[in-house]
């Protein structure tokens, strides 16, 4: 049996700007890229990877300039092109504020739900993600 990997992401911007990257995106992307089973959970303040429209190119600290600023959004579309899923917590995409026109297409399973357990829910954002992705944003 083939072992599957969920990184869970919960804390955002975690030296993005040392690094330019998540380095959590960033060893997920390269497992994926290896042939592992890897997928991401993406919540507290770090749903706002899913934010397209985010910019930080500009960013200045005196007269040093970010001259290779992070592109999270560009990171998370890049695993899950690799073939990742990408899940996305909604009550903390509620508490963020975030509206759906300014995210990824994401998959949301809601919890209680009538007919749904609570170990159901990855399955069900997983279900509604392809269902998103069908019929797009």
């Amino acid at each position: 049996m083939a072992l599957k990997v969920l990184n869970i992401v919960e804390t955002a911007y975690r030296a993005t700007l040392e690094e330019q990257d998540d380095t959590i995106l960033w060893v997920s992307t390269a497992m994926k890229g290896g042939g592992a089973d890897v997928d991401v959970l993406l919540r507290g303040n770090a749903v706002n990877y899913g934010v397209k429209a985010q910019d930080s190119s500009g960013l200045r600290f005196g007269t040093k300039e970010q001259t290779q600023p992070p592109r999270i959004a560009e990171d998370v579309t890049r695993l899950i092109d690799k073939g990742a899923k990408v899940y996305i917590i909604a009550d903390d995409v509620a508490e963020q504020r975030l509206k759906s026109e300014h995210t990824a297409t994401i998959g949301i399973a809601s919890y209680p739900i009538i007919t749904s357990k609570k170990s159901d829910m990855i399955d069900n954002a997983r279900k509604a993600l392809d269902h998103a992705a069908f019929f797009g944003p």
